[in-house]
């Protein structure tokens, strides 16, 4: 594996607030929050037509689940869906390649990029290897294969935890070996001090954790401006 399975850590930490800017919108049998470009904000940096789509068809892992009540294995094989609906990829590819085509026929895109962390980071290189988008950001990467990763075909940035059980050292540099047989620009950034989803679920309230969350969105934006742009 390029990186390990799902596990609790996946989905334990912080919910953060805010007031949303965005709107949803229906697609197809799922629905996508949307949020269209802004002016230049303090940074400088154009931000991009966001569309969020949600890959679990309404049933996400609740935050902080309880591990005695709750059967990760049995959420991935669909048993806790309404629909029996599994969270594989047979269920969410079609989401993604729906999306893609939002973007392209609605909204005109002139280029495409990805974002994946922990579970969407598999299906972000798996966008990235069959074509569907030009550049890519993942963080804390969970499920990802040796196969999906070698398969890449664009631009892929990573940002990695210091202390990961689904993506821990070992993995990581196996992980740094097979991009370096690709003919791609590729990156890689390794943030001390913070544990796997630092880069959505940390707590803010640590400077160090806040600084390494800012700092991993920081480097999409500048991941996507240097990719993206013609």
């Amino acid at each position: 594996m390029a990186s390990n399975n799902l596990s609790s850590c996946c989905y334990t930490g912080v919910k953060h607030e805010g007031d949303p800017r965005g709107r949803y919108e229906t697609v197809a049998d799922f629905q996508v929050y949307i949020i269209e470009p802004e002016k230049p904000n303090g940074f400088g940096i154009i931000l991009y037509t966001v569309i969020m789509p949600d890959l679990f068809f309404g049933d996400p892992v609740p935050l902080n689940a309880d591990m005695a009540s709750f059967n990760l294995p049995e959420w991935m094989q669909g048993k806790l869906h309404p629909k029996g609906i599994a969270h594989v990829p047979e269920t969410v590819d079609p989401i993604v390649a729906a999306s893609l085509k939002l973007l392209r026929e609605k909204y005109r895109v002139q280029g495409i990029a990805a974002v994946g962390y922990c579970f969407g980071a598999k299906y972000a290189v798996r966008a990235l290897g069959f074509g569907g988008v030009d550049a890519a950001y993942i963080a804390h990467p969970a499920m990802i294969t040796p196969e999906e990763l070698s398969a890449v075909k664009g631009p892929l940035a990573l940002a990695a935890a210091e202390s990961d059980n689904i993506f821990p050292t070992p993995l990581r540099h196996e992980s740094e070996a097979l991009l370096q047989k690709l003919d791609i620009p590729y990156q890689i950034n390794l943030y001390s001090g913070v544990n796997h989803g630092f880069a959505i679920r940390c707590d803010l309230s640590v400077k160090r954790q806040r600084l390494a969350k800012e700092s991993a969105f920081l480097s999409a934006l500048q991941w996507f401006d240097q990719y993206l742009k013609k």
